[in-house]
C-alpha cells in the first residue's frame, strides 16, 4: 500500500482523532487539523503533524491547505470531519445559529474540497471523506438546522461524486449512527439552552436525556467503528459511496426507506421519549 499524504479536520477528539491515529498506525502522513492545537499534543506526540485551523475561517484554511503542498507536495485524502450539532426547536433557534452550523458543517467542509481538488486533478487521484450522519437520511426531533445540514452535505457529495469522477477522484460519505463523543452532552446543553422553556419544553427535556444519559452511552458504538470505516474507504482500490456505521445507523435508515412518514415520525418519537 503506498502511503499518503491526508487532512483530518476536527482532529482533537472524538472521531476525529480516532480516525487520525488509525491511518497513522498504517503508515499514511497525517496531518490533524483543529481550532486548538494544544488539545492534539498527544497525537503530535505520536507522529501526526498538527495544524491550527478554523474551517470557518478563509485565511486558516488556505494557509493550512498551503503548509501541507510546501511540506509534502501534495493532498491524497481529505477528511472533513469538523462539525457540531445544534438542536432546538426551528420557532427558538436563532437564524445567526442557524448560519454559523451550515458554515462550520457545510460551508467550511466545502470550501477545503475546493481548495484540494485542483492538485488532485493535476495529479488524476485522490479521496474526499465527508463525515455525514445517519441524520442524513433521517430526522429527529428538534434537530431541523442539524439534519439540513448533513442533508445539504449528502447533496453535494453526491453531485461532486459525478463532477469529479473522470478525474480520478472518489468522494466516500461517512453516515456514523450513535457514536460515544462529545457530541451528545454538547448538542443536549445547547438544547436546553435554546428550548428548555416554552412550548416545546417538553419535547426538549426528552431529546436532551435521551443525548446525554447512561441509556445514550450504552447505545452508542466507540469512534473506532467510524475510523476503521474510513480507513477503508481510504484504502480501497473501489471506495463505496456511502459507509454506514455504528448503533442503529443501518436499522434506521432502512425503517426510513420502508415506513411511511407518520409511521416513521411515531418510531423516532418514541424512541427519543417524545411524546405528543
Amino acid at each position: 500500500m503506498t502511503a499518503k499524504i491526508i487532512l483530518v479536520t476536527g482532529a482533537s477528539s472524538g472521531i476525529g482523532e480516532a480516525t487520525a491515529r488509525k491511518l497513522h498506525t498504517l503508515g499514511h502522513t497525517v496531518y490533524g487539523a483543529a481550532r486548538r492545537v494544544d488539545r492534539m499534543a498527544a497525537l503530535a506526540a505520536d507522529g501526526i503533524r498538527p495544524i491550527a485551523m478554523d474551517v470557518t475561517d478563509e485565511d486558516s484554511t488556505r494557509a493550512g491547505v498551503d503548509r501541507i503542498l510546501a511540506e509534502s507536495g501534495r493532498i491524497d485524502v481529505l477528511v472533513n470531519n469538523a462539525g457540531y450539532g445544534s438542536y432546538g426547536a426551528l420557532e427558538d433557534v436563532p437564524l445567526s445559529e442557524a448560519r454559523y452550523q451550515f458554515e462550520v458543517n457545510v460551508f467550511g467542509a466545502a470550501r477545503l474540497i475546493q481548495l484540494v481538488l485542483p492538485g488532485m486533478r493535476a495529479q488524476g487521484s485522490g479521496t474526499i471523506v465527508n463525515l455525514s450522519s445517519m441524520g442524513g437520511r433521517i430526522h429527529t426531533p428538534l434537530g431541523g438546522w442539524y439534519h439540513g445540514t448533513k442533508f445539504a452535505l449528502e447533496a453535494l457529495s453526491d453531485c461532486l461524486r459525478l463532477e469529479v469522477a473522470r478525474f480520478g477522484v472518489d468522494v466516500v460519505l461517512i453516515e456514523p449512527g450513535g457514536i460515544h463523543t462529545e457530541w451528545g452532552g454538547i448538542a443536549a446543553d445547547n438544547l436546553r439552552k435554546v428550548s428548555a422553556s416554552g412550548p416545546y419544553a417538553g419535547q426538549a427535556e426528552a431529546m436532551a436525556d435521551a443525548m446525554d444519559s447512561e441509556r445514550a452511552d450504552r447505545r452508542s458504538s466507540p469512534p473506532t467503528v467510524v475510523a476503521d470505516a474510513i480507513a477503508r474507504a481510504v484504502t480501497a482500490r473501489r471506495p463505496r459511496t456511502r459507509y454506514l456505521v455504528g448503533f442503529a445507523a443501518k436499522p434506521l435508515v432502512a425503517a426510513r426507506r420502508i415506513l411511511p412518514d407518520r409511521a416513521f415520525d411515531r418510531l423516532i418519537k418514541q424512541a427519543s421519549g417524545v411524546r405528543d
